[in-house]
Parts: C-alpha cells; sequence; structure tokens
C-alpha cells in the first residue's frame, strides 16, 4: 500500500529520537479524501492512542498507524525523504489516489461542474480569500452560482464571472446555456476589491 523510501525511515527514527516521548509512532491520515482539497495528514502517534481500527506497519524504530478509513485513498502512495544542503532537506508524501477524479460523463451536470469548480476556479479565487460555490443548474441549464470570502461584495466579480468562471465551465461544458449569480454583493463583509 504505502511505500516508505529507506530515506524516509532513517529521516523518521531520527525525528522520533528527538523527541521526549518514548514508544512514539507516527499517524497517517487523509484530510477530505476524494475531493481537490484533499491532503496527507502527518503526526506523532503516542503508544496506545492509534484507534483500534487503524492499520499498523512496523519499521525499525517505528510504527506506522493509518486511519481505518483512508487506506483506500493511500494505495500506490510513495513517502520519500530528500537531503539538501546543511542538513536540511524534504519530506514528500505522494499519493496520487487521494484526491479522487473528474466524475465520469454519465454523471449528473451538477456534480461535473461542482468538480471543476472544487479543483479549477476555487483555487485560483483563493489567491483573493474568495469561493465560489454551486446554488444549482435550472432545467434550462443555467447555472446559478454564490460568492463567498473576498469574492462576497467585490467590485470586480463581474469580470470574475464572465472572463474567469464563464469561459472555464463553457470549455469543459458548452451545454451551459448560461450563468448568473446568485450573490447579494451588499452584504459583502471583507471583499477583496471594494
Amino acid at each position: 500500500m504505502i511505500e516508505i523510501t529507506q530515506a524516509a525511515q532513517d529521516y523518521f527514527r531520527k525525528l522520533l529520537l528527538q523527541q521526549d516521548a518514548d514508544d512514539l509512532g507516527l499517524r497517517l491520515r487523509v484530510v477530505a479524501p476524494g475531493t481537490p482539497q484533499a491532503a496527507c495528514d502527518l503526526q506523532f502517534c503516542p503508544e496506545g492512542s492509534a484507534a483500534v481500527d487503524d492499520r499498523s506497519d512496523r519499521y525499525e524504530g517505528f510504527d506506522l498507524h493509518v486511519a481505518a478509513d483512508s487506506v483506500s485513498w493511500l494505495k500506490d502512495a510513495l513517502i520519500d525523504f530528500e537531503s539538501g544542503e546543511a542538513g536540511a532537506g524534504q519530506l514528500t508524501i505522494k499519493a496520487p489516489n487521494i484526491k479522487g477524479s473528474m466524475p465520469e460523463e454519465d454523471a449528473s451536470l451538477a456534480d461535473r461542474v461542482r468538480w471543476v469548480i472544487d479543483s479549477e476556479i476555487n483555487p485560483r479565487l483563493a489567491s483573493h480569500g474568495g469561493r465560489v460555490s454551486l446554488e444549482g443548474i435550472s432545467a434550462e441549464s443555467e447555472v446559478l452560482l454564490r460568492f463567498g470570502g473576498g469574492c462576497h461584495g467585490c467590485g470586480m466579480v463581474d469580470v470574475t464571472l464572465k472572463e474567469g468562471i464563464e469561459t472555464t465551465l463553457r470549455q469543459h461544458f458548452p451545454e451551459i446555456s448560461g450563468i448568473r449569480d446568485a450573490t447579494d454583493h451588499d452584504t459583502g463583509e471583507n471583499p477583496y476589491y471594494r
């Protein structure tokens, strides 16, 4: 399931020896699995604090506990450590399956639109503290969106909607008849641009 390179095992042993605790292990879980926001969470795990249903693997000098609901998402995962200059280095966890994949063509238009919003549009809006969510899709294939965060009340929201979001959604879904903003921008408390 998870491959831990020798360099990463050496790093973990060294890191665990530096802690003021005996019988300390590691626990790995996936946060928000199957979504574009999925991430790996690796923490110290004192003896006896792993969940009963965790999958536990013994390595020389430490145990790695994997949360039961994360096991399937971590298929083909690789944990590696690359040494850098002056003793520094970089721990990497490559887990190719944690974000899931775009819904199949036979999935609902709403599910496919939501995936593109979460995986392509919201990461761009996040640089301005903003986000957008799908409110619904009409019978005429008109997409209704609601802005939040820095986009709520932003003076540039029309440009974002037309030149960014609409362009992206129409590239993926030519069947969309239109895109409307359902946000009451007058109530925005912290817009990125006024």
